[in-house]
């Protein structure tokens, strides 16, 4: 059973400093999947590096796809990508269905964005035969309307406690920054822990972490992102669990889901860059 949420209000100043958090457990999260590269596939690296890595091995993420975004996963490698996820033991989450490649879903019409869920949610079910639980809205943007679409199609919106800023910027990928923004996104994270603003499940605290599965950028540091998180934590003062990645992909699942519900702290896990823009 998850422990209880206790918010800041809620504790005295003198038990402040008794806050003991559940160590935490990362769950690593992949958007505008998956890529429909040919050799080199930016995807298919990030898959074999969450099997086989020197800071953990058999990681599950969740993957927030593009199920018809042309040119990629509705290509027959993108396909393949998408069930070989499945059959690794990753979950397969929505990001988007439509063929309109990664669109606001605040600016679809009512019927558009009912197709593009309807869609989605069909495309991942013929390949994974099982409900689809989780969306991640494109560009963090959602409103009240698109919650009730989604809600409608039993999807529940995860965002995210840290953004590893990997995606493509000003025509080029890249992050040479990558170690201090971590650095600065786990104290961050640390600070609304010692709050008791983010809840145990089953016995560990689930941090989300994002990245772009996209991007070759990413593929091709995925492993040194993995002991950043795990350096960057410990030097935050973070207790981490003895295994600080998921490795069972209904767990993960089942813990993304309780974070998903935390609506009181939901503008907290809009990466920061995305907060002041007006959708």
């Amino acid at each position: 059973m998850a422990a209880p949420l206790i918010f800041a209000d809620d504790i005295a100043p003198a038990q402040a400093a008794s806050v003991r958090p559940a160590p935490v457990r990362f769950a690593l999260t992949f958007d505008d999947g998956p890529s429909g590269e040919g050799p080199d596939n930016p995807t298919g690296i990030i898959l074999d590096t969450l099997a086989e890595n020197p800071t953990q091995k058999g990681i599950k993420a969740i993957f927030f796809v593009l199920t018809r975004s042309s040119g990629e996963d509705a290509a027959p490698r993108g396909r393949e990508l998408l069930g070989r996820e499945d059959r690794q033991g990753h979950v397969l989450a929505l990001h988007d269905g439509s063929s309109r490649r990664h669109p606001i879903h605040r600016r679809l019409s009512d019927g558009a964005l009912e197709e593009s869920l309807s869609d989605g949610v069909a495309d991942l079910v013929a390949i994974t035969g099982r409900p689809v639980a989780l969306l991640r809205p494109p560009y963090w943007a959602y409103d009240a309307r698109t919650l009730a679409a989604y809600a409608r199609h039993g999807l529940s919106m995860l965002l995210t406690d840290i953004s590893a800023n990997d995606g493509k910027a000003w025509g080029f990928s890249a992050s040479p920054s990558r170690r201090s923004h971590m650095a600065s996104e786990l104290a961050r994270v640390h600070e609304r822990m010692m709050r008791g603003e983010i809840t145990a499940v089953e016995g560990v605290t689930p941090i989300v972490v994002t990245f772009h599965d996209t991007n070759d950028y990413t593929a091709a540091h995925m492993q040194e992102y993995l002991q950043m998180l795990v350096d960057e934590a410990r030097s935050a003062g973070i207790a981490l669990a003895a295994r600080p990645f998921y490795d069972d992909g209904a767990v993960l699942e089942r813990a993304a889901l309780v974070r998903a519900r935390d609506i009181a702290h939901r503008a907290d896990m809009v990466p920061w860059s995305w907060r002041w823009i007006q959708w």
